[in-house]
């Protein structure tokens, strides 16, 4: 009854637009209050703890290194060089919304970030190109889901110190689902932009395009600095993403110097708000999944299940579906941080692996970004596009079919992207 009386509370909280945190948060204490016999400051107690984490302090710094390169000049290098190259091919700017996302994803750790620096530029520049703006948003929002899959990636790093699993060993693992996914969405633009007949551009002669791959230079190397000292073992994924603070701050500063002090200042400013709002919601959902733990929903749940089967590919077709709903209406923070406990011993109880668990768990989450109501990075292309959602919505079905397509193969395939781990 209490477990009931949680999420009650919780969707409620939700359907009236209490902000999540204090949705979590409110649900908690009043669970506490009505069915525990404990004290309620025990929920500051586990809000407090559940921060308490050296890897957890990945996630501020990856949000600052992206903010910095956004704001820096290197997101914008990213897209010069990825037109040169590949956007004369149909559906070409398409293709460098998507192969843009992906190396910016390689650096911030970030879904919005991502569609925020990419969208920013790339929606009026396809909207030139005769493009529709309601596609060229909803390929954006879509491509931005890369963010949270191609290393570094934030959920990934929430769902490593919930479940003690090795971060180095998810990000590693993060590589080919999130090229798989900018393959499925370069796939799904090329046959809509044949169909629809949109303009390709002009090919860039040869010393243009070198000339943009050499500015682009410090840009590039930001991922292979970042990405390599963590699988060299140089530095932790953590330390990581202090070296990408300042590694971008350097290069925004000191090389393009598109940046000065003052606007340093300003993203830095910025920055600490989201991260405010961020730790909040952490804090929060640790204290809520904490009381799931100890009235052992994990146990019951898996009770449950094999109760209704004990079929392997059932089971992860079920989880697949709850995860794709619960993403619809809460965010993949909070979420992971809720219903990695919860599932994981499930998962593991039929041979999954925690490493592809957590692949698994976060593309489905991940997909969530960009499904109605919640879809933040839908809602982040309508504001940084100045498109209408319907607009937007009409346009998304060939993305999120791509992206399910993805997720079939990473769940029912796991050694195509896990191999990678030897």
């Amino acid at each position: 009854m209490a477990i009931l009386f949680l999420f009650v509370v919780f969707f409620i909280a939700i359907s009236i637009s209490v902000p999540i945190g204090l949705a979590i948060g409110g649900a908690t204490l009043l669970t506490f209050m009505v069915y525990s016999e404990m004290p309620i400051m025990v929920v500051a107690q586990y809000s407090v703890t559940g921060l308490d984490s050296f890897p957890m302090m990945a996630i501020p710094f990856f949000i600052l290194a992206g903010a910095i390169m956004s704001a820096g000049g290197i997101a914008r290098r990213l897209i010069d060089t990825a037109i040169c190259f590949i956007g004369f091919i149909t559906g070409g700017l398409g293709a460098v919304v998507t192969v843009s996302s992906m190396f910016f994803a390689a650096i911030s750790g970030s879904a919005m970030a991502t569609v925020s620096a990419i969208g920013g530029f790339m929606i009026p520049e396809m909207t030139k190109k005769g493009y529709e703006k309601g596609y060229s948003a909803a390929l954006t929002a879509c491509a931005g889901t890369i963010g949270v899959i191609i290393p570094p990636s934030i959920p990934l790093v929430i769902y490593g110190v919930c479940t003690q699993t090795s971060i180095g060993d998810l990000f590693l693992a993060g590589i080919v689902p999130g090229v798989l996914i900018g393959m499925g969405i370069m796939i799904a633009n090329y046959f809509v932009c044949k169909g629809r007949g949109y303009a390709r551009s002009e090919p860039q002669p040869l010393r243009k395009s070198l000339k943009a791959l050499w500015e682009a230079k410090w840009a590039i190397l930001s991922p292979v600095i970042i990405l390599g000292g963590i699988y060299a073992g140089v530095f932790t994924p953590t330390e990581a993403s202090v070296v990408a603070v300042v590694y971008s701050a350097l290069v925004s500063v000191c090389v393009y110097r598109e940046m000065d002090l003052k606007g340093l200042y300003r993203t830095i400013v910025n920055t600490s708000v989201i991260n405010g709002i961020t730790s909040f919601l952490l804090g929060l959902s640790s204290a809520f999944a904490a009381y799931l733990s100890l009235e052992n929903v994990p146990g019951m749940l898996l009770d449950a299940l094999l109760g209704i089967t004990d079929n392997r590919i059932l089971l992860l077709l079920m989880i697949n579906v709850v995860l794709l709903l619960i993403g619809c209406v809460v965010d993949n923070i909070p979420s992971t941080i809720i219903l990695s406990p919860i599932l994981l011993p499930v998962a593991v109880s039929f041979g999954i692996t925690p490493v592809q668990f957590g692949l698994i768990l976060t593309v489905n989450l991940t997909i969530g970004l960009v499904t109605p109501p919640y879809g933040c990075n839908l809602f982040v292309a309508a504001a940084v596009g100045n498109v209408r959602m319907e607009d937007i919505l009409r346009n998304l079905w060939p993305f999120l079919l791509a992206l399910i397509a993805v997720l079939m193969v990473i769940t029912y395939a796991p050694g195509v992207t896990t191999f990678i781990l030897g």
